[in-house]
């Protein structure tokens, strides 16, 4: 899974106002009418007034980092599924029912890669504990059934980020009754056909 978004906004999508170092802003990814994944960053507190003309995907709200110079910014616009873990999983991102369900099935999904390797369950048993195998941080991820409804839920949510999966093709023609009703000949027989009757 991947996916190329625009760079983090420098304002609010709804204000104008320009963000500052550490204010929360909430992003959203929103699948438009034209079926393209755009995001908007706004302030966390503009988040009642923001009505996005389109399907949410995912949102979630971290604190402002203004890009430093030299950043390579080609590689932050790649969201893949590790990129899109570690910023919903992120202690200072809001947990929302989607998020929290798109995180537990990154998870899932990244330890089967080695990304994450698990390191048991929290305290209080609610949660999963995950290390991340390059950067060496522990993300809490809650516990979750994984449920055939939960994978419908998931499969929604993706597709609006990666598009629908391409339906298969049909392996071989079938033959219409037109078709079998002509006898098959041998192109080295010398014999004419037999006529139907």
């Amino acid at each position: 899974m991947e996916l190329n978004l625009q760079p983090l906004a420098t304002a609010c999508f709804v204000s104008g106002q320009t963000f500052a170092a550490g204010e929360p802003v909430a992003s959203y990814l929103v699948r438009d009418a034209n079926l393209e994944i755009v995001r908007y960053d706004l302030l966390a507190s503009q988040k009642e007034a923001f009505a996005p003309a389109g399907f949410v995907a995912c949102s979630w709200v971290h604190p402002y980092k203004p890009r430093v110079a030299g950043e390579n910014t080609e590689r932050t616009l790649k969201l893949n599924a590790e990129t899109l873990f570690l910023a919903l999983a992120d202690p200072s991102t809001e947990a929302t029912v989607e998020n929290t369900r798109l995180v537990q099935f990154l998870a899932f999904m990244l330890e089967r890669k080695k990304v994450l390797r698990p390191k048991g369950r929290s305290a209080d048993g609610e949660k999963n504990v995950y290390e991340h195998a390059k950067n060496k941080q522990l993300y809490l991820v809650p516990k979750g059934e994984l449920t055939p409804e939960f994978f419908v839920q998931v499969q929604a949510q993706l597709s609006v980020l990666v598009g629908e999966p391409k339906p298969k093709t049909a392996s071989a023609p079938v033959a219409t009754a037109t078709e079998s009703a002509v006898p098959a000949t041998d192109p080295d027989s010398t014999s004419a056909p037999t006529p139907l009757s």
